[in-house]
Formats: C-alpha cells, sequence, structure tokens
C-alpha cells in the first residue's frame, strides 16, 4: 500500500489515504472526493487535475513529459512543483506522497 495525504486548498483539512501501487494519482484522488475534475480521463488534454506536489517530494517523482509539461502550462496557479495526478502512477518509492490541491483551477482547452 502507498499512503498518499491531500492538503486542501485552504491548507485546513488534511486526508490521508492508502492506495494500491499501480494505482493513478487522479483515480485516488477522485475515490477519496477530492475536488479533482480529470474532464479528460486521464487523456492529458486538460489541465483539470493539477495538483501541486510536495517540495520534500517533487524529486521522488519521474520526470513531466514536455506534453505534461505543456498542459501544466494552461493551468491556474501553477507552481514549480506541479504536475498532473492523471500522469502520476504510484508506486513504493511514492510511499508517503503529499499533495496539495491548488486553490483555483480552470481548463483553458475548453474556454
Amino acid at each position: 500500500m502507498i499512503r498518499v495525504t491531500f492538503i486542501s486548498a485552504d491548507g485546513e483539512r488534511r486526508q490521508e489515504v492508502d492506495a494500491l501501487a499501480g494505482s493513478v494519482l487522479l483515480d485516488v484522488a477522485q475515490a477519496a472526493g477530492q475536488p479533482l475534475e480529470g474532464t479528460c480521463e486521464g487523456q492529458m488534454a486538460c489541465s483539470t487535475c493539477h495538483v501541486i506536489v510536495d517540495a520534500a517530494d517533487f524529486d521522488r517523482l519521474p520526470r513531466a513529459s514536455e506534453d505534461e509539461e505543456d498542459m501544466l502550462d494552461l493551468a491556474a496557479a501553477a507552481t514549480r512543483t506541479s504536475r498532473l495526478a492523471c500522469q502520476i502512477m504510484l508506486d513504493g518509492k511514492l510511499d508517503n506522497l503529499t499533495v496539495h490541491i491548488p486553490s483555483e483551477s480552470y481548463n483553458m482547452q475548453g474556454m
């Protein structure tokens, strides 16, 4: 099992969940009731699953692809440690991962 901690946009609420290795972070977040839309259903055609990975955990992730980085350019409030949750496959190296839900979101592809 992989432990993931979600921190709300206001920083007030923490939710810790256990996920199976091989799970996609977006699926785990949605199952836990986190407000990540994932409009494109993981096809990397939107930025509605944008999360901010805790700086202490960011280097444990594989590098984002160029396509993912292009989508992150469209994400509201993107930071240096922003990623698309649909592109994060959970494995043992990511146990105790902490992600922050951004305070704002929009999908420029749908505008």
